[in-house]
């Protein structure tokens, strides 16, 4: 009989198992593997039988697995009939680990010159210049290698916005080692952009302590008026870019994996290199910013007003005695309170005083937004802006984000401690960049996406019940809508399995995550107003894993105005074939990209996502080509979860459709070569799990049956 190894049995404290993970998946452990190996370690020696009913899994699937693990020495296993099993200790698991990195770096190590030869043997010179893609890097210890390499690269100059604690984490990488040791040093330029508070603020004076008092052009600054360091990110040289795609945090690298993408895309480098510069213009110097945080005192006349009450008066005060003009930055909530208050801002229209409202615009305060544009001009901002007022280019205030109700006691607390100030100089330079903000901020939205694809009615999915209402090529036969839990659509998600399509025109099952953006380009963008789509598919979808893109034009058609497909493009070649059948009597039928996979991304994270591409796309039959961008997704408001079957008709083709999904609103952000562009939230829906299904008319897999229902 095999020896049995006997380790403790003991439950793994929850904290452990993670860095546990880790270190299996490195040895070459599916996430499957790892969960049956750790089971069997805190539950000693069992029967396959046992294993697969306690975690509920096929027995088939386990008894694999464990030959599996068998195979890579992690599992033994007793001769009696029936098998036990039991797992290695997790020491010789490392210890075997750690053998496998050694050997692998032994024997490149002992080939790299015989590697090295027969490269350059192969290998031929090139002139063309480097293909541009996109690589996605995952967590801290290949983010911060990856960023240590661009600055040994770097050759004029590097670029960063940054928190603090990912500073401090670049340098227990060493990036500042590399800096100080760069052969080029005095001729670089390094200049990063970060948040100072009063808890982070001496651990910025101790990383700025190293720097050289000469021959290093080393500069920091801080972003004005609490603007939001969205996007992270480090740009070398106009050549490269890592931009971080996960949400932006205080928190360390140790308690947040990061996910970051990489690209040489020179027209992507060119429009985040816009950003930055943008936001560079508007900060202060970190050293001013640091004397400002030590002393309290960030201007001369400039004080803090604790107590909410006095300041609430202090500012009603200052409102009254408006001569010229009002210029206000606030929150979508502060929209609406501004609203119930018309009587207001009547008289100070009447009066003949200048009113500009910047604040993020949604579907919830859309309303509000064109009621208050009868005394004012009003234009949406993204949320990263601190609630700020300047009265007459004379006094500033600067209060916390307002609540979401006014009338909830203790609402008017967002007055306490409030900013205040009169110095002119300081009031002058917050008003140019107030200016600043205003000319890149976005009208009210005439074209709103729910006027594109259906009003949000009933109280079932409170999302658009037909999301082709104005898109050409589809028609809706019949329909009816169903409530679905989030616990559900995530379970048929993690469950699914893959069953190919026997006949891939008609039959197709779906996974993945879907966003939808009604874009409108500034004129000198040179673009026509656009829907676009961006797809990511699971690998256990009928088809396989997609990302994909798909771009609508407003055009005439035989029944009227309407948004017309025109181009695709996607990196899975059967799906492409696919799509020129579906599409074939739209533009986009004869305009099917087949994306290389470093060319198009598509990625979902919490409730984010982020869609690029670095080629460009032709939008047939007009005379117009959408350029390398991307585009950032970032649901706001309240989840929204529903289902929807539909009997339609895709040209000739009758077919019905189901969808299952949870999702949001979302604030749309569009970069281009030509600048940034930021949309309200009423421009884009974050399909974030969705579940569909594709089928002939006559022969429906899916019913609501099971669901509650509203037949249309």
């Amino acid at each position: 009989m095999t020896k049995v190894s006997h380790h403790s049995q003991g439950t793994l404290p929850a904290l452990a198992e993670e860095p546990i993970r880790k270190v299996l998946k490195n040895f070459g452990l599916t996430e499957k593997e790892a969960e049956v190996y750790i089971f069997l370690a805190k539950h000693g020696v069992l029967k396959g039988g046992e294993i697969a009913r306690q975690i509920k899994k096929d027995k088939a699937q386990v008894f694999r697995i464990l030959k599996s693990l068998q195979t890579k020495g992690l599992v033994e296993s007793t001769l009696e009939v029936p098998t036990r099993f039991t797992a290695v200790p997790f020491e010789s698991v490392l210890d075997l680990s750690i053998k496998a990195k050694r050997d692998e770096a032994a024997l490149i190590e002992s080939t790299k010159k015989e590697l090295l030869i027969y490269w350059k043997n192969i290998s031929k010179a090139r002139l063309e210049p480097p293909l541009e893609k996109f690589v996605v890097i995952e967590g801290s210890n290949k983010i911060y290698p990856k960023i240590l390499q661009m600055m040994k690269e770097t050759k004029n100059q590097l670029s960063a916005t940054s928190t603090v604690p990912g500073l401090i984490r670049a340098d227990q990488f060493g990036l500042f080692d590399a800096a100080l040791e760069h052969p080029l040093r005095s001729k670089i330029q390094l200049r990063f952009i970060t948040e100072l508070t009063d808890q982070n603020v001496n651990a910025m004076k101790t990383l700025l302590k190293r720097k050289p008092t000469a021959g290093f052009n080393f500069k920091g600054r801080n972003p004005d008026l609490g603007l939001q360091l969205a996007p992270r990110m480090v740009i070398r040289d106009d050549e490269e870019i890592i931009f971080f795609i996960t949400p932006r945090t205080d928190t360390s690298a140790t308690e947040q994996e990061d996910v970051c993408l990489w690209t040489n895309c020179k027209a992507l480098v060119d429009s985040f290199n816009a950003v930055f510069e943008d936001l560079w213009r508007n900060s202060t110097e970190l050293e001013r910013k640091i004397v400002e945080l030590e002393t309290g005192k960030p201007a001369q006349n400039t004080h803090v007003i604790s107590d909410a009450e006095i300041a609430r008066k202090k500012y009603e005060e200052i409102l009254r005695s408006a001569k010229e003009e009002i210029v206000m930055v606030t929150s979508a909530e502060g929209i609406i309170a501004y609203w119930k208050k018309m009587a207001m801002l009547k008289e100070w229209a009447q009066k003949g005083i200048s009113i500009r409202i910047m604040a993020p615009i949604t579907s919830e305060n859309l309303k509000a937004a064109k009621g208050l544009s009868k005394c004012g001009e009003i234009r949406h901002v993204s949320a990263s802006y601190l609630e700020t007022t300047i009265v007459d280019g004379k006094h500033l205030f600067q209060f916390k984000n307002r609540p979401s109700d006014e009338e909830k006691p203790g609402a008017q607390q967002y007055f306490g401690n409030a900013f205040y100030t009169n110095d002119i100089e300081y009031v002058e330079k917050t008003k140019n960049m107030l200016s600043d903000v205003w000319r890149n901020a976005g009208a009210l939205p005439t074209v709103t996406l729910e006027s594109v694809i259906g009003p949000k009615r009933g109280t079932v999915a409170q999302f658009p019940e037909n999301p082709w209402k104005k898109i050409s090529g589809v028609s809706i036969i019949e329909e009816e809508q169903g409530i679905i839990t989030e616990k559900d659509i995530l379970n048929k998600i993690i469950n699914a399995q893959k069953i190919p399509a026997k006949d891939p025109s008609k039959y197709v099952n779906l996974y993945g995550s879907l966003a939808m953006a009604v874009i409108h380009p500034p004129d000198y963008f040179n673009l026509p107003e656009m829907i676009i789509s961006a797809w990511h598919i699971d690998k256990q979808s009928s088809l396989g894993g997609e990302d994909m893109l798909c771009i609508h034009l407003w055009l005439e058609t035989p029944s009227g105005h309407a948004y017309v497909p025109v181009a695709t493009i996607g990196d899975n070649p059967q799906a492409v074939e696919i799509r020129k059948v579906n599409l074939s009597r739209t533009p986009a039928g004869q305009n099917n990209q087949l994306a290389k996979k470093d060319e198009l991304y598509v990625r979902v994270h919490g409730n984010t996502m982020f869609a690029g591409w670095t080629v460009p796309i032709p939008l047939f039959p007009q005379p117009y080509t959408l350029p390398p961008a991307c585009i950032l997704f970032e649901g706001h408001g309240a989840l929204k979860t529903g289902i929807f079957k539909q009997k339609t008709s895709w040209g000739s083709r009758p077919r019905t459709q189901i969808y299952e999904f949870n999702g949001f609103e979302a604030f749309v952000t569009f970069m281009h070569p030509a600048a940034k562009y930021a949309g309200p939230g009423t421009d884009g829906l974050l399909f974030r799990d969705l579940v569909a299904l594709f089928s002939p008319n006559e022969k429906t897999a899916i019913s609501l049956d099971n669901h509650t229902r509203k037949k249309k």
